[in-house]
């Protein structure tokens, strides 16, 4: 009964030192998440910690502690609980590292991250050196067994057969062996000769190594950081000309498509310059025949004029004659009109009998030549 009142008590005093019961659900929720990334952080900083203490020092790592075994009571847990809130502040201000520790850590971190980086490149670079030696071996050995498959079915499967008999000749066979074998000596000698030429120059490559070692020439590790540098400082510049090509390409390509559109308008505007052309040519040549006609119609406007003048004061000039005159001349017109009507009938009168005396003169002529049958002519 006791334990069970203590147990409440204990309850009822976590619930009011506890700070996150007047929490809602969403601040509750936000915490959590705060916490999660928190954790998070910290877990890469302890593994990135535990890998530096491995490398640099791995006697310093220490066990993890037990887990606590079920044999505890609850309100031990809980009193420990408590005891680990009113402490956890101090033993975090004594174990926690500096921003400058974490650094230091951190990029001692990134140079072995680099380091095992490049030596991996230098691994891989060798096993793909291997790797294509390899290939290339098996390239000359491929094409020196199809060379030798070759020459051996040319000399000797068919060249070294006799035609009589169908067999090979043994003599060609083992001299075409021993032709083989002397020139892969020869070749054997020359590799061996040429495996020693370059073992000199390795020696003296060597040596030369050595004196520039003890001349202090060699590069050590700081020129290499500096080349680092520089080689950063380098790209940088690359990166910033690169991005200035970049640019100057863009303007060039906006610039080239504002030239095409000019262009366009130019040979638009070209083309309807020689429609003009030819427009205004045309326009000029109908202004010329214009031109010509408008002086051949003044030509004739001026003899019109002329024509005009000289029968207006023909007009201006002229009498009428007296009515008497003009019954006269009537008359007198009326009286030639009846003598060339009586002379052309007289003319058709005539015309009528000079037919009738032709006819009769074409008859007499006709009667004539039948009484002459042999063409003679008569005298009239």
């Amino acid at each position: 009964m006791a334990d069970s009142e203590s147990l409440d008590a204990t309850s009822v005093q976590e619930q009011q030192e506890d700070p996150l019961a007047d929490l809602t659900d969403e601040q509750l929720q936000n915490l959590v998440l705060e916490c999660r990334s928190q954790n998070f952080v910290l877990d890469n900083e302890t593994s990135m910690f535990e890998k530096f203490l491995k490398r640099v020092e791995p006697n310093m790592m220490l066990t993890p502690s037990a887990a606590p075994t079920p044999s505890v009571s609850v309100q031990d847990t809980r009193i420990m609980r408590k005891r680990s809130k009113s402490k956890g502040g101090g033993v975090d201000k004594h174990l926690k590292l500096t921003a400058e520790q974490k650094c230091d850590i951190a990029q001692r971190e990134i140079e072995e991250l680099r380091e095992e980086i490049e030596k991996l490149k230098e691994d891989s670079e060798k096993v793909l050196d291997t790797y294509r030696a390899i290939m290339e071996e098996a390239d000359m050995r491929f094409a020196e067994i199809k060379k030798a498959y070759y020459e051996f079915e040319r000399d000797i499967v068919k060249g070294a057969s006799n035609p009589r008999t169908g067999k090979v000749v043994s003599e060609k066979v083992s001299r075409y062996f021993e032709d083989k074998l002397r020139q892969r000596d020869t070749l054997i000698e020359k590799l061996r000769l040429k495996n020693s030429t370059l073992k000199v120059q390795k020696k003296k490559l060597q040596l030369q190594l050595k004196q520039k070692e003890e001349m202090g020439e060699v590069l050590h590790e700081v020129d290499f950081q500096q080349l680092k540098i520089e080689n950063s400082q380098y790209l940088e510049k690359i990166d910033e000309r690169n991005q200035d090509l970049l640019r100057l390409k863009l303007m060039a390509g906006n610039t080239l498509q504002v030239l095409n559109t000019y262009k366009k308008k130019l040979h638009t505007l070209t083309m309807e310059s020689d429609r003009l052309k030819s427009e205004i040519s045309s326009r000029n040549d109908l202004l010329y025949r214009i031109d010509a006609e408008t002086e051949q119609v003044e030509v004739e406007r001026a003899t019109a004029e002329k024509l005009n003048r000289k029968l207006r004061q023909q007009l201006d000039d002229y009498k009428v004659p007296e009515v008497v005159e003009y019954v006269r001349e009537k008359a007198d017109l009326y009286e030639l009109n009846k003598t060339v009507k009586s002379w052309e009938r007289k003319v058709e009168i005539a015309e009528m009998a000079l037919n009738t005396h032709r006819k009769t003169w074409y008859q007499l002529k006709l009667a004539s030549q039948q009484h002459n049958p042999w063409g003679m002519e008569t005298v009239n």
